[in-house]
């Protein structure tokens, strides 16, 4: 339990450095390599990379005394998350290496048709595999939702900061506040679940 305060910070964290990803994005016109590129996709990585104990953290939770099927299901949003974290982490680390090899935005182009000219690809870093990161976001949050272990307006929060940067991902910097208010207090409630589990696993007599 000692390194929980750390796992309760990703919860703020993850969103604050969407959001900062988001607001260095607006100030690159140009959306090519430099200083503002460069930042922005560390920021980029830093948050997806946190909602790693996120995931967890709400899988935890989530599957905290349910059934086998309730565990599964737990399980399922929290791989399905991952997976979609690997593919946003892939999409970063390419990013960040177009900007540093790429002397113009026309380099980073050619960098970016390379890369995406290997089979599959594009559909597991660029479509289908970050798709699956916000899939299994819901899918816990409403998992969570339904058992009354987190508030029912938070999913929608986020299926909202979805859909924002689905419309332009000049959004960005509105969908990280929205995922900061539905995971920030998260944090906290994951937190108190997990030392109540702790508590009563130290229990005498178990």
């Amino acid at each position: 339990m000692s390194n929980s305060p750390w796992r309760r910070a990703a919860f703020s964290a993850g969103p604050l450095c969407m959001t900062a990803y988001g607001l260095i994005r607006l100030t690159d016109e140009e959306h090519g390599p430099g200083l503002a590129w460069s930042s922005g996709h560390l920021f980029f990585l830093a948050a997806v990379l946190c909602f790693v104990p996120v995931v967890l953290g709400m899988r935890r939770t989530a599957a905290a005394g349910r059934s086998a099927g309730g565990r599964r299901l737990a399980g399922a949003g929290a791989v399905t998350a991952l997976l979609g974290t690997a593919a946003v982490v892939a999409q970063a680390v390419i990013d960040l290496v177009a900007g540093f090899l790429g002397e113009d935005r026309e380099a980073m182009r050619e960098i970016f048709r390379r890369v995406k000219s290997h089979a599959g690809v594009e559909p597991a870093v660029y479509t289908v595999g970050p798709l699956l990161f916000h899939l299994g976001l819901l899918l816990l949050l409403t998992q969570l939702a339904a058992l009354r272990r987190t508030a029912v307006w938070r999913p929608l929060a986020v299926a909202a900061g979805i859909v924002a940067t689905g419309i332009s991902l000049d959004l960005l910097p509105l969908a990280g506040l929205l995922f900061f208010l539905a995971f920030a207090p998260l944090g906290r409630e994951v937190e108190d679940a997990d030392r109540r589990r702790f508590t009563v696993a130290a229990a005498p007599g178990r």
